[in-house]
Formats: C-alpha cells, sequence, structure tokens
C-alpha cells in the first residue's frame, strides 16, 4: 500500500486543488496535492518537502484529519490528509496541469481520484479550520 500525504491548503476562505496532468496514473482527475511518504521522513515534512516541490510554495500545517483508503486495483494508497494554510511563494506547478483556488462549496463540481472524494466529504462537514 501506497503512504501518500495531501495538503488541504488555505488562501484565506479559498482551497487549493490541482489537476493531474496526463501523463499521471488517473490523468486529469482532480487531487489535493501531495505526494508519497518517503522511509525516514516525517508526515509533516514529508507534506512541506511535497508542496514545495510541486507547487512552489511554503505552507503551515495545522492539523491531520481522517485517512482514505482506496483500492484502485492495480495499486492500494493510503491517503493522510493535513489541514494547511499558505505560508509564503509563488504556485508554480511542477507536475501537474492546473490549479483552482476554490470555495468548499465548488469542491463538488470537479472530477475527484476517488481516493479524495472521503476527504472532500470530511472538509464539507466542518464548520472551521
Amino acid at each position: 500500500m501506497l503512504n501518500v500525504i495531501c495538503a488541504i491548503i488555505f488562501f484565506d476562505e479559498k482551497i487549493l486543488v490541482v489537476q493531474r496532468s496526463d501523463k499521471m496514473k488517473l490523468p486529469l482527475k482532480w487531487e489535493f496535492p501531495g505526494g508519497k511518504l518517503e522511509d525516514g521522513e516525517s508526515e509533516s515534512d514529508c507534506i512541506q518537502r511535497e508542496i514545495m516541490e510541486e507547487i512552489n510554495i511554503e505552507i503551515d500545517v495545522i492539523r491531520k484529519i481522517s485517512n482514505s483508503i482506496y483500492d484502485y486495483g492495480d495499486f492500494k494508497i493510503n491517503l493522510i490528509p493535513f489541514i494547511a494554510r499558505y505560508a509564503s511563494g509563488e504556485i508554480q506547478l511542477a507536475e501537474h496541469n492546473d490549479y483552482k483556488l476554490l470555495s468548499k462549496s465548488d469542491l463538488l463540481n470537479l472530477d475527484w481520484a476517488e481516493a479524495d472524494l472521503p476527504i472532500v466529504a470530511e472538509l464539507l462537514k466542518m464548520e472551521q479550520l
């Protein structure tokens, strides 16, 4: 099973979402940005490293929410989400196709990667961070 950390990054009231490139598994699906946890790396260090590598911004990690485990058939993922706030930097996508800053109510309008859907659902139920 792949352990993947992702970040739900708040820019004030908006949330950053990214679209996978057409060269990646799950092409053009939307997801919260993040990446694979490396051996010996803490979850917090992983998400900060991945966000800098993939999006070129720094974040402040606030807290973890419920994991999402999903079996895609040819691989199984344990998606470990963290709520975070944008700290600094300018968004530059290294491997994704596109990004959006959306209000919570607009999140359901996207074609999400299946593992991200329970995280979207939990996020929509939260009153605040």
